[in-house]
């Protein structure tokens, strides 16, 4: 049997029309078929990849930890030299009131920590996100989730949670001393990149404080420089109570981590004794992967042209289909007139070297998130076939 017949027979499904691509390697931007199809990355596997696939740091660093050792024990009880220094230089990209770090395996992982940690600190129930807001996919994080769409199905789920529009002042009054936490993404993904306006993040952050409300920012997508600043709310003028990472902190490799302040932190201790649980939180192999991902973004100074990169794309991406784009850094949106058109010049894209996609709550926008890495000939080799296949599938 193929491994295309394999993978349909005994890989769970998630859909009747996966993308099929069989990949035999991948290096920097590119990956490559299995008869030398070669196919320029523009979604770093949804925000993962920031340094490049197989960045030669990140492969130094999982060689030389699975020389030392592997998984040892349930998280928070040995110490790791991995996790310690990972936690210290997250702690020195930060803000120093966020000081202590809970290391789990992927962003919904941290989600659910989050939301426990913010209901046991505070002891109260009530939750809040916005509608469009993408969290996770367990239940805690669907709860979350701002699409009634993809929730329907799994009723019922979490108690007490509300959703708010995203800039919309007016909304952040629905914030009482009821409330544990806000959720909320530092600039929404999967709503095709919504950037906060007019001060909205400060007011929301201004309205927590007065309720004593948590704010809790969600940064698995926008965090590790995709925005052209290490953390995405470093534009924007707040500091959270808790902060939510994943996706490009791990370099490839699976990891996701929820901070905050020491004394939030230490809810989980007592009443009951380890409050929070994980067995494979914090893999040492993880966690040197993630410290080289963090000293690469931070060395090679891969922030640094963030925004001239998008600017690139911006400039070249002028069609009379693409009606929009927005973007915060390299997390950016092409606005077409409906799925139909543009699921067209995806498939079309793909065929001709590019892999694209679109976002779950807003399927007529192009998703564009390239590994950071990408240089500027790379970015106009990908705008020239994203313009042709716009051409070939459906005309100007």
């Amino acid at each position: 049997m193929s491994q295309r017949q394999l993978f349909l027979q005994h890989v769970a499904q998630t859909s009747d029309f996966p993308l099929m691509i069989e990949i035999e390697k991948a290096e920097g931007v590119y990956m490559y078929g299995q008869e030398g199809q070669r196919y320029l990355d523009l979604i770093s596997g949804i925000g993962v990849s920031n340094v490049g696939h197989r960045h030669p740091r990140v492969l130094q660093a999982i060689h030389d930890q699975l020389d030392k050792y592997m998984h040892l024990m349930v998280y928070g009880e040995f110490v790791q030299a991995p996790q310690a220094q990972l936690a210290h230089a997250l702690h020195t990209t930060l803000p120093k009131q966020l000081n202590n770090t809970y290391f789990l395996n992927s962003g919904t992982e941290a989600v659910e920590g989050a939301l426990k940690l913010a209901k046991r600190y505070t002891g109260r129930t009530e939750l809040i996100s916005c509608y469009n807001a993408y969290h996770g996919s367990t239940q805690g994080a669907l709860s979350m989730n701002g699409s009634e769409s993809f929730k329907n199905a799994f009723r019922p789920l979490l108690p007490d949670v509300r959703h708010i529009r995203y800039n919309a002042i007016e909304d952040l009054e629905q914030i009482t001393k009821r409330t544990a936490a806000v959720l909320i993404e530092t600039v929404q993904g999967e709503a095709g990149v919504r950037v906060p306006e007019n001060n909205y993040l400060q007011r929301l952050q201004e309205r927590c404080s007065q309720t004593g409300t948590l704010l809790i920012l969600d940064e698995i997508q926008c965090g590790f420089g995709r925005t052209g600043t290490f953390w995405g709310f470093e534009q924007f003028g707040i500091v959270p109570d808790i902060l939510v990472c994943a996706k490009g902190m791990g370099g490839g490799m699976p990891i996701g981590a929820f901070i905050a302040p020491q004394e939030i932190m230490a809810a989980f201790k007592t009443d009951p004794i380890l409050g929070h649980c994980t067995t494979f939180g914090g893999h040492p192999v993880s966690c040197a992967a993630s410290l080289a991902t963090l000293q690469v973004i931070q060395e090679e100074k891969l922030t640094a042209d963030v925004q001239q990169k998008a600017a690139l794309f911006r400039q070249l991406l002028v069609h009379p289909r693409i009606k929009e784009i927005r973007n915060c850094g390299l997390l950016m949106a092409a606005e077409f007139e409906s799925f139909e058109v543009l699921k067209a010049v995806i498939d079309r894209a793909i065929l001709n070297g590019v892999l694209t996609d679109w976002f779950l709550f807003c399927d007529n926008s192009m998703r564009i998130a390239p590994p950071l890495v990408i240089s500027e000939a790379q970015i106009r080799e990908a705008c020239e076939v994203i313009l042709r296949s716009i051409d070939e599938a459906v005309g100007a």
